[in-house]
């Protein structure tokens, strides 16, 4: 991208049509945290209606983050090849049809496949809609922007968990699943005729009718028309594909970026995704783990809005590494504050906040790591690698509880996660070409 243009964005002030864009990626995320979560809540009941184990519980939990991690792997690199746009149209038919059809699933192997399709439609959606967000946000706003987008993921969390609340006992799980792929399949329209391409991707890979869309784009920012599309970008930053990401002056970014998403996915997503039934084991009744669960996503609306904050004032490496460790802490003491409930509530909703706000971060940090061109790759690539971990550790969850573990043992094991990835991040740089662009050194 020229540098006038990337001016046009990096240091002019936020138009309407940028906040927009990023609004319709909040948007995105809702849905999405929806479509991934639900299991988390309807996990129990399902278990019950089909006598399952806490390793085959683990199994499903697991499937949708399966098929999330290839989506990433797959779909991101396309988005730098055809557009960012065009992937999380895909997206969204994929996951609107798998929740549609997890609605009617016959047995618990069918729910398990269906999970994996529309985790793979979820990955290549979330993406490419973290990209969009970073692309249209100053670069003062941009970790706040990323943060937008989490707080959309905790709220479709929250919402999957008032949803089962309320839906479980008067329709039954599947009414949970059905009400998520219509409202996925709501989002295509929105997305076809109310989300832009992304201007980085025009000036990149200068598809057809690069120009005009340019000046379009241009248009709505307020700024004068080109006359021809600068130069193309030129050495690395014009690399494609995964190769891009481990060129000398890369592979340090990214192998450290890999080891932290692998860490921090795995904590967050045994913490998301296991608290409502470990809860329930630790001695509270369905509706108390339900609320708790509830509670801590409720949490993660304002730890990712708090992130971008801080982060807009201080370095995003410093106040993500602050979260790393409070969220290792809180962790540690969660399950010994349930003799005193409303203590233990107000825990987990501080938890919701610190743990989501680690994951916001990530994509923020992620996100502004890399050029133009290796975007959408280098934070597909992480959420891939970032799958692996949230797939192993709550499979390794249920398989550890039927071994004896206790849900505390289990917590505290999230608690050294989130502080060995502290530890990581310590050691963070951003990629060579960014460094003086991001403010994150």
């Amino acid at each position: 991208m020229g540098t006038e243009l990337r001016a046009v964005i990096d240091d002019a002030p936020m138009r309407p049509f940028q906040w927009r864009a990023i609004a319709i990626c909040v948007f995105l995320n809702v849905l999405d945290g929806f479509d991934v979560l639900v299991m988390a809540f309807t996990g129990r009941t399902v278990a019950q209606e089909w006598g399952l184990s806490g390793t085959e519980l683990g199994l499903l939990l697991s499937a949708g983050l399966v098929g999330m991690a290839a989506g990433s792997l797959a779909l991101a690199p396309v988005a730098d090849r055809v557009g960012r746009r065009p992937v999380i149209l895909v997206g969204l038919l994929i996951a609107g049809g798998g929740m549609l059809l997890s609605s009617i699933a016959p047995s618990a192997w069918a729910l398990g496949a269906l999970r994996v399709l529309t985790g793979f439609g979820v990955g290549g959606v979330v993406a490419c809609s973290t990209t969009i967000a970073t692309e249209y946000a100053a670069r003062r706003w941009r970790p706040l922007a990323v943060g937008l987008v989490g707080i959309g993921y905790a709220g479709g969390g929250t919402l999957g968990g008032l949803l089962a609340v309320t839906m479980i006992d008067a329709f039954g799980w599947r009414a949970v699943f059905l009400t998520g792929g219509i409202a996925t399949l709501v989002a295509v329209p929105v997305v076809l005729f109310g989300l832009p391409e992304s201007m980085q991707f025009l000036l990149t890979r200068r598809p057809s009718g690069a120009l005009g869309r340019v000046n379009a784009l241009l248009a709505k920012l307020r700024t004068p028309a080109l006359s021809e599309l600068p130069p193309p970008v030129t050495g690395a930053a014009a690399a494609r594909g995964y190769r891009a990401l481990l060129v000398p002056g890369v592979r340090p970014t990214t192998l450290r970026l890999w080891a932290l998403f692998f860490l921090v996915m795995a904590g967050f997503y045994v913490v998301t995704s296991w608290t409502p039934t470990l809860l329930v084991e630790a001695g509270l009744s369905e509706s108390q783990g339900l609320t708790g669960a509830t509670l801590l996503n409720l949490g993660g609306i304002f730890g990712t809005l708090l992130l971008g904050l801080l982060a807009a004032r201080w370095a995003l490496r410093s106040v993500l590494t602050g979260y790393m460790l409070l969220t290792g802490v809180l962790l540690a003491v969660f399950l010994p504050a349930l003799s005193w409930l409303a203590v233990a509530f107000t825990v987990g909703i501080v938890i919701g906040v610190v743990v989501n706000g680690c994951v916001g971060g990530m994509y923020a940090l992620t996100a502004t790591a890399y050029d133009d061109g290796i975007r959408a790759t280098g934070v597909g690539a992480a959420i891939g690698i970032g799958r692996i971990g949230a797939v192993v550790a709550p499979t390794a969850a249920g398989a550890l509880l039927d071994a004896g573990w206790t849900p505390n043992a289990l917590y505290l094991a999230c608690a050294v996660l989130f502080a060995l990835g502290a530890a990581v991040l310590l050691t963070f740089r951003p990629a060579v070409s960014r460094a003086t662009a991001t403010g994150l050194h």
